[in-house]
């Protein structure tokens, strides 16, 4: 009776452990893989490129990469890569693909690879070996084996925006931290990886050789110069890597250079109201010779004198003329010297019917 209770707690107990254990290969064969039609073509063809084990959904960029095998990745990052002739795929809701692939020779020397990189989200990558044909083959730099870096001090970014900055210079920093070999071998002339990734976006690694050897359990002080390219703003990120593995990454958040937009806004005012300028003095230049300027007719304004003309009157022969009539004669009490006489009862009053005026006009009719 012990003997049953035993076994059927026992079958409780494994059967659970058995099924784990068969799901662990399962989840080992779900990391992403890359497989490709052609190990070998020449430029101008074209390969067909499939993966397996991707996150369903995700949007990867395939590229031809020079000086780079799956062990090391590639060297320099995707400045050894044919950007301008990648291809953009987005995997299925089981995390495959497959396209076409055009073949381009690499601005760096074979080995090459086809690399595959998840461009945003979560980050994951696999390299396939291919041989483009006719290109030239470089051996890879020698790569110490005993030798392991790691990071004994935070990162930090040194430096600040100028002027020049601000006006859409390209901005820079430098990357400063301290490293310290772990391992049992002297490293001698590293080659580290510095990249740079704005938002979401996958880093743009770029090789760079820090000159010196850190023997084993020493440490060293590391500076690597970061440029940004003209104009460049908003939240990046900046990382180091070295043998594969990132030790490093610190943000970086650059301002707008305003410095442009100011420059932008002056110019659309200061152009118009020069090239006004500009075409007014070609009007008064091109203008004939007996006109006023525009300045000066701008300056001040005259009116035309109007000359009030008699109405028609017709003549002896029939026909109509105009005649021209004369001002009216001022009144002679009104006139300029004379003194009208003394005031009645205050006011002025007008010359009387029998006055020497009004008799000298009655003798002249």
């Amino acid at each position: 009776m012990r003997t049953a209770v035993l076994g059927a707690v026992l079958a409780l107990v494994l059967v659970p452990l058995a099924g784990a254990v068969s799901v662990s290969p399962a989840a080992a064969a779900a990391r992403p893989g890359v497989k490709l039609s052609d190990s070998e073509a020449g430029t101008g063809g074209s390969i067909t490129v499939s993966g397996t084990g991707w996150r369903s959904g995700a949007l990867l960029m395939m590229l031809v990469c020079g000086r780079a095998v799956p062990s090391r990745g590639v060297i320099g990052g995707t400045n050894s890569c044919a950007n301008a002739d990648g291809r953009a795929v987005t995997t299925d809701a089981s995390g495959g693909f497959s396209k076409r692939l055009p073949v381009t020779a690499p601005p760096r020397p074979c080995p090459c690879v086809v690399h595959v990189a998840t461009v945003t989200g979560e980050k994951a990558e696999a390299d396939a070996v291919f041989t483009v044909a006719g290109h030239p083959v470089e051996p890879l730099p020698k790569e110490e084996g005993g030798g392991r870096l790691s990071v004994l001090t935070e990162a930090r970014l040194d430096g600040s925006d100028g002027l020049l900055t601000w006006f859409g210079s390209p901005p820079s920093r430098t990357l400063v931290l301290t490293v310290g070999n772990v391992g049992t071998d002297p490293v001698k002339n590293p080659v580290l990886h510095v990249g740079v990734a704005h938002g979401v976006f996958a880093p743009q690694w770029e090789e760079q050789e820090w000159r010196g050897t850190i023997a084993p359990g020493r440490k060293a002080r590391l500076e690597l110069p970061v440029e940004l390219p003209a104009g460049a703003h908003g939240d990046y990120t900046v990382s180091l890597k070295y043998g594969g593995k990132v030790l490093a990454e610190q943000p970086w958040g650059v301002g707008r250079p305003w410095g442009v937009t100011v420059f932008w806004i002056l110019l659309c005012v200061v152009v118009p109201a020069a090239v006004f300028r500009v075409g007014m003095a070609v009007v008064d230049r091109v203008r004939p010779r007996g006109s006023t300027g525009w300045a000066g007719r701008h300056r001040g304004l005259r009116l035309p004198r109007l000359t009030r003309r008699a109405p028609r009157t017709a003549s002896a022969g029939g026909t109509s003329r105009d005649t021209a009539v004369s001002p009216a004669p001022a009144l002679p009490w009104f006139t300029p010297g004379r003194d009208p006489g003394p005031a009645t009862n205050g006011q002025l009053s007008a010359p009387h019917e029998n006055g020497p005026t009004t008799q000298t006009r009655e003798g002249h009719t």
